[in-house]
């Protein structure tokens, strides 16, 4: 059966549409409906960080957690209510994840130029991204037209989420669920080349673990106490806690890597020779955090008409 070229043009448009009904993400999203998002989303970045520079880390932290639980929607945001549970309590979560603050500023601004047109989900990406690369890491083109969960699950939280003592088997299957590989799990372990941690997390590490610098144990060991002072906070990278960079590696070669699943990824096991091409290539390390991160932000994003656009970042509509 022979098709004329307007009807071939009109199945083409119709395939296109139906594509897009789908609710590919794209960089693009927003450039008619808030074409000032990314500026508006970087300013209060740059604000933020000449605050507080911890709190590039805490924003890239809660951007992971969030997608690792039921994809990147949004849903670690929400807060608890007498009716509804959210993730902010999850055990990975609870006084540890920090930053909805700015968040709910960035909202905020972004509500006061285009109302109701860009979800919490990706204002959290935006920043994210942003956050990383002014403390010196790379850049990258974000995605965009991720739609907000209207439900959260404490128990997925509880149950996806790597802990800090997970072994290296622990944390190449929680990411591969994840449709990351291993590749992917240590570069974006890189993130740990900024932040802090509490004292909880790394304990059983510096006291008990056989693959630590003893000089590194000791320096740590004088402000995380046998017992007591669980919140007592050290940095994640030793040499360079406020700076994105390759440090993080370097510390694992030399067994200062901060928690018990850092130091699994340099332990004689599969990731040795990787770690060891992060440590002596930065160049490297960000070309596949970049890619690993892109990959991440894809996980079951809410598209199309599912979800919804957030008034709000810590309540549903």
């Amino acid at each position: 059966m022979a098709y004329s070229s307007k009807c071939l043009l009109a199945l083409s448009l119709l395939l296109l549409f139906a594509f897009a009904a789908q609710g590919q993400l794209s960089a693009n999203f927003y450039a008619r409906t808030c074409p000032n998002l990314q500026r508006i989303v970087r300013s209060a970045m740059i604000r933020a960080i000449n605050n507080e520079a911890r709190i590039g880390a805490s924003i890239l932290r809660l951007f992971f957690h969030d997608c690792f639980v039921n994809g990147c929607d949004g849903s670690i945001l929400l807060d608890d209510t007498s009716t509804f549970t959210g993730e902010k309590n999850a055990f990975p979560n609870r006084n540890s994840v920090r930053g909805f603050e700015v968040i709910d500023t960035i909202k905020s601004n972004v509500e006061a130029a285009c109302s109701g047109t860009v979800s919490c989900a990706d204002i959290l990406a935006l920043a994210a991204r942003d956050g990383v690369f002014l403390l010196g890491g790379p850049s990258w083109q974000v995605q965009l037209g991720r739609r907000d969960a209207t439900t959260a699950s404490q128990a997925t939280a509880n149950a996806d989420l790597p802990a800090p003592s997970s072994d290296l088997s622990t944390l190449l299957s929680k990411f591969s669920v994840k449709g990351l590989n291993a590749r992917d799990m240590t570069a974006l372990s890189g993130g740990h080349t900024f932040g802090k941690a509490q004292c909880t997390n790394f304990r059983a590490h510096i006291y008990n673990d056989s693959n630590i610098d003893p000089n590194f144990a000791a320096l740590r060991q004088q402000n995380c106490p046998a017992s007591g002072g669980d919140t007592n906070l050290a940095p994640l990278d030793v040499k360079s806690p406020t700076r994105f960079g390759n440090n993080y590696y370097q510390n694992l070669v030399a067994q200062r890597g901060l928690l018990h699943s850092d130091q699994e990824l340099f332990n004689g096991g599969s990731q040795d020779q990787l770690v060891r091409l992060y440590s002596s290539n930065q160049a490297l390390f960000f070309k596949d955090f970049v890619t690993s991160m892109i990959k991440m932000g894809n996980i079951s994003p809410l598209t199309g008409t599912n979800g919804e656009i957030r008034l709000i970042c810590g309540k549903v509509n």
